[in-house]
C-alpha cells in the first residue's frame, strides 16, 4: 500500500458513485481514512463497507446539513484533513427557452450552491487547524461556450470560487484546487451514451488522444492534489480531458489526424469536398460524430 495519505481523514462528498467512488477507492489504497457522504445512503454504505470507511447521508443543497456533518465527522471520526466535492447533476443540451426555471434552479443548487456550502462547512475547521486540502470537481464545460446553458455557468463559477477560496485560506495552510474532467466513463455517462441521450456519436473522437477519460484517471489527479506531493499547488484548475481542449480547434480542418497518416481524418479530402453545400455539418463532422459507423463498445 502506498501511504501518501498517512492515515489522515478525507471526506468525499458524492462518494457513492462515479468519480467520487473511484476517488474514495484509490485514496483508501493510498493510506487515507475516509468518510463518505452521499444523498444516496445505500450507495455511500456500499462504498464505505468495501473500504472500511464511515458512510453519512447528506444533501449538499442543504447548508445546515453540511455544517452539521462537518461537526459530526470531526466529533465521531476525526478532524478532516482533506475534502473532495464530487456532487453534481447533468443537463440536457437544449436551447435557453427550453431550459425550465425548475431545471435552472436545480442545477444551480447542486452544482454551485452545494460546492459553496460544502467548502463553507469544512474549510473553516481546516483553517483553524492550519492544515488541509480541498478539491472541487468542475468540468471542461466550464471553460467555454456549449449548449449546456445552466450546467456550463455553474462549472465556470466553481473554478472561480476555487481560486477565491485558495486566496482566502492559503495563509492558514489550506490548499484549494479544482479539476475539470472531460467526458468521463462513469456508469451514468455510459448509460446516456449507449442510449444516444446526450452525445452524438463517440465524444472521444473529439480529443487529441482519441478516447474518453476513465474515472480512475480523474481519481489519480484528485489524490495527487490532496497529497503532500502537491504542497505548493493551490488555486489551480487542472484539466483532465484526453486533449479535448487541445483538439477542438482541429474540427474545422477535419479533425485530429490518425497516427502516421499525415492527412486530416475522413478520407483525406479537403474539408467540405464531395458533399453538398449547406448541409449543416462542420467539415469532417460525419466522421467525428460517428455517423455511418457502429458506435464503439463502452
Amino acid at each position: 500500500m502506498d501511504d501518501t495519505g498517512q492515515g489522515r481523514l478525507a471526506v468525499v462528498i458524492g462518494g457513492g458513485n462515479g468519480i467520487g467512488a473511484a476517488t474514495a477507492r484509490l485514496m483508501a489504497d493510498r493510506g487515507w481514512r475516509l468518510a463518505i457522504i452521499d444523498r444516496d445512503l445505500d450507495a455511500a454504505r456500499l462504498t464505505a463497507t468495501d473500504l472500511q470507511a464511515r458512510a453519512f447521508h447528506g444533501d449538499v443543497t442543504d447548508a445546515a446539513v453540511m455544517h452539521g456533518l462537518a461537526q459530526e465527522i470531526e466529533a465521531t471520526v476525526a478532524p478532516p484533513y482533506a475534502l473532495v466535492v464530487s456532487s453534481g447533476t447533468f443537463q440536457d443540451p437544449v436551447p435557453p427557452d427550453r431550459t425550465t426555471l425548475e431545471d435552472w434552479d436545480r442545477i444551480m443548487r447542486v452544482n454551485l450552491d452545494g460546492v459553496f456550502f460544502a467548502n463553507r462547512a469544512f474549510g473553516p475547521g481546516m483553517a483553524a487547524r492550519r492544515q488541509g486540502a480541498i478539491v472541487n470537481i468542475a468540468s471542461i464545460i466550464g471553460l467555454g461556450g456549449t449548449p449546456l446553458h445552466a450546467y456550463g455557468p455553474t462549472k465556470a463559477a466553481v473554478i472561480n470560487l476555487t481560486e477565491s477560496l485558495a486566496g482566502e485560506w492559503g495563509r492558514a495552510g489550506v490548499r484549494v484546487n479544482a479539476v475539470s474532467p472531460g467526458v468521463t466513463l462513469v456508469p451514468r455517462v455510459l448509460a446516456r451514451r449507449q442510449a444516444g441521450a446526450r452525445y452524438r456519436g463517440d465524444p472521444g473522437e473529439h480529443t487529441a488522444l482519441g478516447r474518453c477519460v476513465e474515472p480512475n484517471e480523474v481519481a489519480e489527479t484528485i489524490e495527487f492534489l490532496l497529497s503532500d506531493r502537491a504542497s505548493a499547488i493551490t488555486g489551480v484548475n487542472l484539466v483532465i480531458d484526453c486533449g479535448w481542449a487541445a483538439a477542438r480547434g482541429w474540427v474545422m480542418y477535419g479533425g485530429v489526424r490518425q497516427a502516421g497518416d499525415g492527412r486530416p481524418p475522413s478520407d483525406g479530402r479537403s474539408p467540405g469536398e464531395g458533399r453538398p453545400a449547406g448541409d449543416g455539418r462542420l467539415p469532417g463532422e460525419s466522421r467525428l460524430t460517428g455517423e455511418g459507423r457502429p458506435a464503439p463498445k463502452a
